[in-house]
C-alpha cells in the first residue's frame, strides 16, 4: 500500500518550504544572487543543508522558485500602480507613467535584490525566470500603452514592441545606479520623460 502524506504532514513541509524560500529571499535581497548558497539558506532557515536538498534539488531549482515569487510581486506592483492611476480618472498614459515610475522606485528601493532579479549572472534555471519576468511586466505594460493608443493620447503602434523596448531600456538605465547601490535625484524623472517621449507623447 502507498504511503499517503496526512494533512499534518503535508502543512509541516509546505511550512518548512515557505520558510526557506523566505530565507533565501532575504538572502538575495542581501548579499545576490552570487552571494547565496544552499548552505547560507539553511544557516539562515535554522536547519541543517540536508534539510534544503530535501525541498530543492539544487541551487537553480530554489532560486528559480525564489524569482518566480519576486518576479510575480514586482509585476504585480506595477500592475496595480497603473490600474490605481485608471481608478483615478486619469488620462491612460498616466497609467503607463505609474506603472514604469513604481517599478523603477521600487527596484531603487531595494537594489541588491533588482541587480540580482535584472542584471546578474544566474544559473539557466534561474535565468528562464528572468525572461518571463520581463515578458510578464512588458505584457501588463502593453495593455496600458495599448488603452493610450486607443484613446489617441499617443499614436497608434505595436504595444508590445514598444513595452518591450521600454522595459529594456528601464533596465540598461537602471544598471549602474543598482550595481552602485543608489542613484541621484535624476534617474526616474528621465526615465518616465524618455518613456513618455518613446511613445510618442506630447507631454
Amino acid at each position: 500500500m502507498a504511503y499517503r502524506r496526512t494533512p499534518a504532514v503535508q502543512e509541516r513541509l509546505n511550512s518548512m518550504r515557505t520558510r526557506l524560500i523566505d530565507s533565501a529571499i532575504g538572502l538575495v535581497a542581501q548579499h545576490g544572487y552570487g552571494g547565496c548558497s544552499m548552505s547560507a539558506v539553511a544557516a539562515d532557515a535554522g536547519v541543517g543543508t540536508g534539510t534544503v536538498y530535501r525541498h530543492f534539488s539544487n541551487k537553480g531549482e530554489l532560486f528559480a522558485e525564489v524569482f518566480r515569487i519576486v518576479c510575480s510581486r514586482e509585476v504585480a506592483a506595477a500592475t496595480n500602480a497603473a490600474s490605481a492611476a485608471r481608478a483615478d480618472g486619469g488620462r491612460c498614459i498616466t497609467a503607463v507613467s505609474a506603472s514604469v515610475q513604481t517599478f523603477a522606485d521600487r527596484a531603487l528601493r531595494a537594489p541588491t535584490l533588482a541587480y540580482a532579479l535584472l542584471i546578474e549572472p544566474v544559473d539557466p534555471q534561474v535565468d528562464a525566470e528572468r525572461l518571463l519576468f520581463r515578458e510578464s511586466f512588458r505584457d501588463s505594460l502593453a495593455v496600458a500603452i495599448a488603452e493610450a493608443a486607443d484613446a489617441g493620447e499617443i499614436p497608434a503602434q505595436d504595444a508590445t514592441v514598444t513595452a518591450a523596448c521600454i522595459v529594456g531600456a528601464i533596465g540598461e538605465a537602471l544598471v549602474l545606479p543598482l550595481a552602485r547601490g543608489h542613484a541621484d535625484d535624476t534617474v526616474v524623472p528621465t526615465i518616465l520623460t524618455f518613456t513618455l517621449r518613446s511613445l510618442g507623447s506630447p507631454t
